[in-house]
């Protein structure tokens, strides 16, 4: 049985207790809900693996209360301390190679030598960090490869009865994960388009006297396996069928609009109808949801206006490109 509760000192106090023990918490962030274990109980972070059905070759972020933390598990390096001194608390996660002391189970970063790391902005999951005293590893909370859950209804429709409870905090704010940067390098790599923007980055860096554009990452890791979460090619995906920059509705399909293209359908739903891309972003997750739970039949599809590529469009253009690729497809990232 999966407990929901509202999220409140008395409840992360519970959750706390129960991550302790090494079970599996749902939770919300500023991005999307992510489904906690003790980062470094590798027993408890296989309970993840196990309640996602996620494949245990794809590395997970662990959670932190502060970057003073952050650097005691990853090396720090001068691109990830500007970045962690502008944006965080907040939605990015800097992957840095790990210590020669880090704690956390090989497992959370699926073997590899680095670690994906992230100070969340939301007040009610620093409350939990802080109560908790321990990295927690938090992929999103919903089966593997589905969509990602802006509500704790999201994650009880998904995940009731493989999880031990679920932290209500009510609709996420920006509804997109997490941007993800490699800075164990010799120049910063873009692994994952996120709510923060590759322009925004850019300019921060530059502003420090770095001096750089950001690289494009490869799909996979020298051992043939994704370097970051979110980098698998079908990602994201309702039941239903996907069909990208969609003008009009075709056939039984549900549209959903932006901009000058209304939504059609039972829910005429649209991401923003004044063209708002950070309206568009807070409600993408939430409206594939919607969507997804109108259609019926052998041929359920769903109908995307276009988005424009710029600013955080580029993350969401990512995640609408994952959510309609071929569902079995090989592993790897799409670009």
């Amino acid at each position: 049985m999966t407990d929901i509760i509202a999220i409140s000192d008395a409840s992360i106090r519970r959750a706390s207790d129960i991550l302790a023990a090494g079970g599996l918490v749902a939770f919300p962030t500023e991005t999307v809900y992510g489904l906690g274990a003790n980062a470094c109980d590798g027993d408890a972070v296989a309970g993840i693996f196990q309640a996602k059905d996620r494949p245990n070759f794809n590395p997970l972020i662990s959670h932190i209360a502060n970057a003073e933390t952050a650097f005691q598990l990853g090396v720090e390096t001068d691109f990830a301390t500007v970045l962690a001194n502008c944006f965080w608390p907040g939605p990015m996660t800097l992957v840095l190679n790990r210590t020669n002391d880090c704690p956390v189970a090989m497992l959370t970063t699926a073997g590899l030598d680095k670690i994906a790391l992230r100070v969340p902005a939301h007040e009610q999951a620093q409350k939990l960090l802080a109560i908790c005293d321990m990295p927690i590893a938090a992929p999103s909370a919903n089966p593997s490869g589905r969509i990602s859950p802006s509500t704790a209804y999201h994650v009880y429709a998904g995940l009731a009865g493989k999880i031990d409870l679920i932290l209500d905090g009510g609709p996420c704010e920006n509804g997109l994960e997490s941007t993800i940067i490699d800075c164990s390098g010799e120049a910063p790599v873009l692994l994952r388009p996120g709510g923060i923007s590759r322009g925004a980055i850019e300019t921060v860096l530059h502003s420090a006297g770095l001096h750089c554009r950001l690289g494009d990452a490869a799909a996979l890791s020298d051992r043939g396996q994704p370097v970051a979460p979110g980098q698998l090619q079908s990602h994201y995906a309702p039941d239903a069928s996907v069909r990208l920059n969609a003008t009009s509705q075709q056939g039984d399909e549900e549209l959903i609009g932006f901009g000058p293209i209304p939504g059609a359908g039972q829910l005429s739903l649209s991401l923003s109808q004044s063209g708002n891309i950070k309206q568009a972003a807070a409600n993408l997750f939430s409206m594939l949801h919607q969507a997804n739970a109108v259609t019926t039949g052998t041929n359920r599809r769903i109908a995307i206006a276009p988005i424009p590529k710029d600013g955080i469009g580029e993350a969401i253009n990512d995640r609408l490109q994952r959510a309609a690729a071929p569902r079995n497809a090989p592993s790897g990232a799409t670009k």
